[in-house]
């Protein structure tokens, strides 16, 4: 074994913790995105909530809503299911998940899981988005996922609210295969379909700049980033169009408490065309649907024309 040259050594011991010290940089910068602390958005008094809504989202039980969807792929219609399940939560702000105990801390949610199920052709696409939306109604979402799968692949995304939106994207698409990011705090699409659940009338309106759905950006390969649009609201309805992306999403919804959302209806271009996706709804069932999964709670999805 040759001996090394004391006149060698100090350069040595410098390259090696220079070494170490990249690599510990490395390690540090790809979990910044997750690790960095929550700032909590209080730019307006958080909203008060009504006995109406205390008796209707916090009864032990998730909204179930099933819809008729004609979804737009490929340039064709398609027929399928969505879903979608309201339930109210407590969220842990630092982590970002939902929280197994009751805390002071802990954050009250109002979560949207919305699914799709459709065919194109020989296989199927399965598409879920989740939204984790503040009952208070007065800061953004504080999380967003979204995962889609077909016999492609699978595709998967994430929004954390932190001090910026930390945007984690995975797909097996070139040129999106992996990537973090952080943008500045905007509307979110995916947040106002749980606002709305809470008050439609505090819904933005006018020019605004919104990151549009997960779902939309990923089927059409976007950038998860904002896009200007034009937002308006009546009685009864909700559109936003966006013009730089030929695309506009209308929300048609009860304007009486618990403002259900009785369909709705997104144009964009599919194949070489504009075309319409819309979604009709079928039946709502409130039900603790965690503890339904015997055999026998299969009824439910009778209920909800899901079989």
């Amino acid at each position: 074994m040759k001996r090394i040259n004391n006149a060698l050594l100090p350069s040595i011991l410098v390259g090696l913790a220079i070494v170490l010290f990249q690599s510990c940089k490395q390690e540090a910068n790809s979990k910044t995105l997750l690790a960095t602390k929550t700032s909590i958005e209080n730019t307006k008094p958080a909203a008060p909530l009504s006995q109406e809504f205390k008796d209707y989202w916090y009864a032990g039980q998730a909204e179930i809503s099933s819809y008729k969807l004609e979804q737009a792929r490929y340039g064709e219609m398609r027929e399928g299911n969505a879903v979608l399940i309201f339930v109210t939560e407590d969220f842990l702000p630092e982590i970002q998940v939902k929280a197994d105990n009751q805390n002071s801390s802990n954050i009250p949610v109002l979560k949207l899981n919305a699914t799709k199920n459709f065919n194109t052709g020989i296989y199927p696409y399965s598409i879920m988005q989740s939204t984790f939306y503040p009952v208070s109604n007065n800061q953004h979402a504080l999380k967003v996922s979204s995962s889609m799968q077909e016999w492609c692949g699978h595709i998967y995304a994430q929004l954390n609210n932190k001090d910026k939106f930390n945007i984690m994207s995975h797909s097996y698409f070139q040129g999106e295969a992996d990537e973090l990011y952080k943008l500045d705090k905007t509307i979110l699409e995916n947040e106002l379909w749980t606002q709305l659940r809470i008050n439609p009338k505090s819904l933005p309106t006018g020019t605004i700049n919104v990151v549009p759905s997960f779902e939309y950006t990923r089927m059409k390969h976007v950038k998860i980033k904002a896009y200007k649009a034009e937002a308006q609201l009546t009685d009864n309805t909700y559109t936003l169009n966006y013009k730089d992306l030929n695309r506009s999403l209308t929300l048609y919804f009860n304007p009486k408490f618990p403002y259900e959302i009785l369909s709705w209806e997104e144009t964009f271009k599919s194949g070489a065309q504009l075309m319409t996706t819309k979604a009709t709804k079928l039946n709502t069932i409130k039900s603790p649907y965690w503890s339904k999964n015997n055999n026998a709670s299969e009824v439910l999805r009778d209920s909800l024309q899901l079989n």
